[in-house]
C-alpha cells in the first residue's frame, strides 16, 4: 500500500523545479503548488502599482496592500496544469517575463510577504499528497516533508535553459541579460536574512547540469516510490 507524502523541491532559479514537480504531480495524482508563481504574482502586483521599480522599492506601500492581494491556482485542462490568478485575473503569461524575474527575489525578501505566502502554502498542503517547489519548502514551509529534493546546476547552464525558454516564447532578451538575472537572484536568495535558500540537512541534492528531463524524472520518481512504500 502506498502512503500519501509531502514532496518538497527546493533549489536555485531555473533548475527545472517546476517542470519536475509538474511531472511528479501528474504521475502520482498529487496536487502541485508552484510557490515561485505566487511570489512572481506579488512582484507583478508591485510593478502594476508602482511599489517597485529599478533601484526603488516601496516596502511599506506593498505591505499595507497585501490584504488586497488574492492568489489562486486554477486548473487548465487544456494545458494539464494550474495557472496563477491574481485578483481573479489570469497572469500566468505576465509573471514569466524577465522584467518580473528581475524583481521577484527583492519582493520575496520582505518578511511580511513571506509570512502571508507560507501560511497559504501550508494550508494548501495540510492533507499531504502534494508536490511543492520553491526556495524554502523543505526548511520552512514543510520541514517534516517525507521527501526533500534540492536542485542545482551551474549558473551558465541555468541561464542557457532560461534564455532558450524565453526566446521560444518570443521574448526579446540577450543571454548576458538572463545570466546576470540568474546570478543576481542566486545572491539575493542565498543572502537574505529571512528564509534564505539553503539545502535542508535531510534533503537529497541533485545536480542536473548533465541530466535530461526524463533521466531526472526517473531518478526522483524512484526516490518517491521508496518513500511511499510501507
Amino acid at each position: 500500500m502506498d502512503k500519501k507524502i509531502t514532496i518538497a523541491i527546493d533549489g536555485f532559479s531555473s533548475t527545472g523545479k517546476s517542470t519536475l514537480a509538474k511531472q511528479l504531480a501528474k504521475e502520482l495524482g498529487y496536487v502541485y503548488v508552484d510557490t515561485g508563481a505566487m511570489y512572481r504574482a506579488i512582484a507583478f502586483f508591485s510593478m502594476q502599482n508602482n511599489y517597485i521599480k529599478t533601484d526603488f522599492l516601496d516596502k511599506e506601500g506593498l505591505i499595507n496592500h497585501l490584504s488586497t492581494i488574492r492568489l489562486e491556482f486554477k486548473f487548465n485542462p487544456d494545458l494539464g496544469f494550474a495557472e496563477m490568478y491574481l485578483n481573479d485575473e489570469n497572469v500566468e503569461r505576465q509573471i514569466r517575463t524577465i522584467e518580473v524575474s528581475n524583481f521577484v527575489s527583492k519582493v520575496a525578501e520582505i518578511p511580511e510577504v513571506r509570512a502571508k505566502l507560507v501560511q497559504q502554502q501550508q494550508e494548501m498542503g495540510k492533507n499531504k499528497a502534494v508536490v511543492m517547489d520553491g526556495r524554502d519548502i523543505g526548511t520552512v514551509v514543510f520541514p517534516d516533508a517525507e521527501l526533500k529534493i534540492f536542485m542545482t546546476a551551474s549558473a551558465q547552464t541555468r541561464a542557457q535553459r532560461r534564455f532558450d525558454e524565453l526566446i521560444q516564447k518570443g521574448d526579446s532578451v540577450t543571454f548576458q541579460e538572463v545570466l546576470k538575472n540568474v546570478e543576481e537572484r542566486d545572491y539575493i536568495d542565498t543572502h537574505r536574512s529571512n528564509s534564505p535558500l539553503v539545502k535542508a540537512t535531510d534533503a537529497i541534492e541533485i545536480d542536473n547540469s548533465n541530466l535530461n528531463r526524463e533521466e531526472q524524472f526517473n531518478l526522483v520518481l524512484d526516490l518517491v516510490n521508496k518513500k511511499r512504500s510501507f
